[in-house]
């Protein structure tokens, strides 16, 4: 089907999905060939599960701090440029002719700041299906002022997500507290946002040692505020602890740290063991003789075409990053 944009067609995607009891998966991309990866994955996953429209959030961060995708899409480093390529790219692969055609397809801006990407708010907001509005940097009372004030202005034509708290970054002495039920309510109220994005514990700007998803205090928001959680920080999350997400309110998690966290070794390994025919005997060589190849490595054969182009790395990354992304999607379309 086409890609679902406008703001009806992705409510009624969240709606058909809560009826089936999944939880949609909204994967970070800043590449095509991630984009392929997660879009092939749930395409195989709607074969095993008999539903070849599948819904699936591709989402990408613009001139975040922490990660700004639409930079890293091009290497221009061009945010606009970036953007541009990346929306022509899905196009594209959701069209009628797509091996992908099938599936419920949905563009995501995630944590999208009224300050650093005040640029991008002035672009058509009909491009996409939903939007973070990120103003957790603010005070609490300016955040839900400005996030109010953007549901007032794009909300009939987008889906708005709110980050309902006041985040502190992980790199300072702060510490990012829970989302009470209590504020999470008054941030939905005084809002209107459609979906909260809520601190329970594993908000990725917090520090390793404070991971921890906190599944009774999202229920706790889930009976006062409704099915509108969204969780981020998922990567760093145990499966044993995500598997559940749907009975604790959650519609939409947040994946991207674990698609080029878990697909590097792959490439890695599969270079290492080729060394010869990726770099060249010398190369080769040179590396061992500096011990940082093992006897498992080749040495002596001559560099071969299959081993050293960019489609051979893409190919070992794509392929693992298909992995990974079935390994989400079972734990939330089983």
């Amino acid at each position: 089907m086409p890609l679902i944009l406008h703001r009806d067609g992705v409510l009624s995607a969240y709606e058909a999905a809560v009826t089936r009891g999944w939880v949609i998966p909204a994967f970070g991309v800043e590449n095509l060939t991630t984009i392929e990866a997660v879009l092939a994955a749930t395409r195989d996953c709607g074969q095993r599960v008999g539903r070849a429209d599948l819904p699936v959030i591709l989402a990408l961060t613009n001139l975040y701090e922490h990660r700004t995708q639409s930079r890293y899409y091009t290497h221009t480093r061009r945010w606009d440029v970036g953007m541009k390529l990346f929306l022509a790219d899905v196009a594209v692969l959701t069209a009628a002719d797509s091996p992908f055609a099938d599936l419920s397809v949905m563009i995501h801006l995630d944590h999208i700041q009224p300050d650093l990407d005040a640029d991008l708010l002035t672009w058509d907001m009909g491009q996409f299906s939903s939007i973070m509005f990120d103003a957790s940097k603010l005070p609490l009372e300016e955040n839900m002022e400005a996030t109010a004030r953007f549901v007032r202005e794009h909300g009939d034509r987008i889906v708005i997500e709110g980050a309902c708290d006041e985040i502190v970054d992980a790199t300072g002495d702060e510490i990012s507290v829970l989302t009470t039920p209590e504020r999470a309510e008054e941030f939905v109220g005084r809002t209107g946002v459609d979906l909260i994005v809520a601190n329970l514990g594993t908000e990725h700007r917090a520090s390793a040692a404070d991971l921890w998803y906190h599944g009774d205090l999202a229920r706790q928001i889930k009976e006062v505020v409704g099915r509108k959680l969204v969780l981020h920080g998922t990567s760093s999350v145990p499966n044993d602890q995500i598997g559940r997400l749907f009975d604790d309110g959650i519609c939409k998690v947040n994946i991207w740290t674990a698609l080029e966290r878990d697909s590097s070794p792959a490439l890695l390994e599969q270079m290492v063991r080729h060394a010869s025919k990726v770099g060249g005997p010398q190369m080769a060589q040179r590396l061992n003789d500096d011990r940082l190849l093992g006897n498992g490595a080749l040495l002596a054969d001559p560099f071969h075409l299959d081993f050293f182009t960019t489609a051979y790395r893409q190919g070992i990354v794509f392929e693992e990053m298909k992995r990974v992304v079935t390994r989400y999607l079972g734990l939330w379309y089983g």
